[in-house]
């Protein structure tokens, strides 16, 4: 185990932190050649007038070792609202002493708390140790289910359409 770790809500001078955790992520993911953000939109869209996500950070005598990001859903077949799990992101020397499951269990707590029908996120099928942390959870993979999405010029493209 390791000292009391502090999950707590971030806040808008954490921009510069959330960016550094969505670095470290990127490349563990290698998708670092994607990262556009900087701290400036991570505090327009998270802290702006029409919040857009919340995170929350892991602390570990003072410093932060982890971060969670989330967003509101809705469920129209329950008819409620629903939280997302975005990112997840414990520092590589930190992981196994029970950040991830508590920066989840935060989020689980704030799904409750809201009423929320449901808790859900992704995982990159090449990610097996993620994939059997999170079923030691209690959660359950949806195979049915194949995420799609527009971006780009094809956003552009369908946008201008409508």
């Amino acid at each position: 185990m390791t000292d009391a770790v502090e999950i707590r809500a971030a806040r808008p001078e954490d921009a510069g932190e959330l960016l550094r955790f969505v670095r470290l992520l990127a490349v563990y993911e290698k998708l670092e050649h994607t990262v556009v953000a900087d701290a400036a939109t991570i505090a327009r869209h998270m802290f702006g007038p029409r919040p857009a996500a919340e995170a929350a950070l892991a602390e570990i005598d003072g410093r932060n070792v982890g971060f969670a990001l989330f967003f509101s859903t809705f469920s129209t077949f329950a008819c409620a609202p629903g939280l997302y799990l975005e990112d997840l992101y414990v520092e590589e020397e930190m992981r196994g002493r029970g950040i991830g499951k508590a920066l989840i269990s935060w989020g689980a707590r704030l799904a409750v708390e809201r009423g929320c029908a449901r808790y859900q996120w992704s995982v990159l099928d090449w990610n097996v140790p993620a994939r059997d942390f999170y079923k030691s959870l209690g959660a359950t993979e949806t195979p049915e289910w194949i995420g799609v999405r527009l971006e780009g010029e094809a956003l552009a493209r369908l946008a201008a359409k409508g």
